[in-house]
């Protein structure tokens, strides 16, 4: 059994940018020397989430709005009252999603469906650079 710990950044704009990171994923497994087991992904930090969906237009933008339907940005946030910096919407949109994902690996491989991509949903109010931690498990 081997356990490697690996890591990328990705950069993103604001208000729920919602970026495909399975290449950088699929990159990072094919670095390793894990054939059988599982990559768990982690995103450090309160306003941004990882999930998996279909990476096309529609999808991405149902998405979009769907969370803006559960956590609006223009709603009272009491965050905002104690920090002054606008973004209580991004820390329930966070909270909501989670920042973590498990996915089996096989013979190389992710055992991802067909039209499923690993995404990351950066809810800040800002411009960020996010660090995704890949940690790789199995033989």
């Amino acid at each position: 059994m081997a356990i490697e710990a690996h890591h990328f950044l990705v950069k993103t704009t604001a208000q729920t940018d919602i970026v495909d990171i399975t290449p950088q994923v699929t990159q990072e497994i094919s670095r390793s020397s894990i054939q059988n087991g599982a990559v768990s992904l982690f995103i450090p930090g309160s306003t941004a989430a990882l999930t998996t969906i279909e990476y096309e237009s529609g999808a991405i933008s149902d998405l979009r709005e769907a969370i803006e339907r559960m956590a609006p940005e223009g709603l009272y946030y009491e965050h905002n009252e104690r920090w002054r910096d606008g973004n209580g919407y991004s820390h329930v949109r966070s909270a909501l999603l989670g920042p973590s994902l498990h996915i089996p690996i096989i013979d190389g491989q992710m055992t991802l469906g067909t039209w499923q991509q690993i995404v990351l949903l950066d809810f800040d109010n800002r411009p960020r650079e996010r660090r995704i931690i890949a940690q790789l498990i199995g033989e």
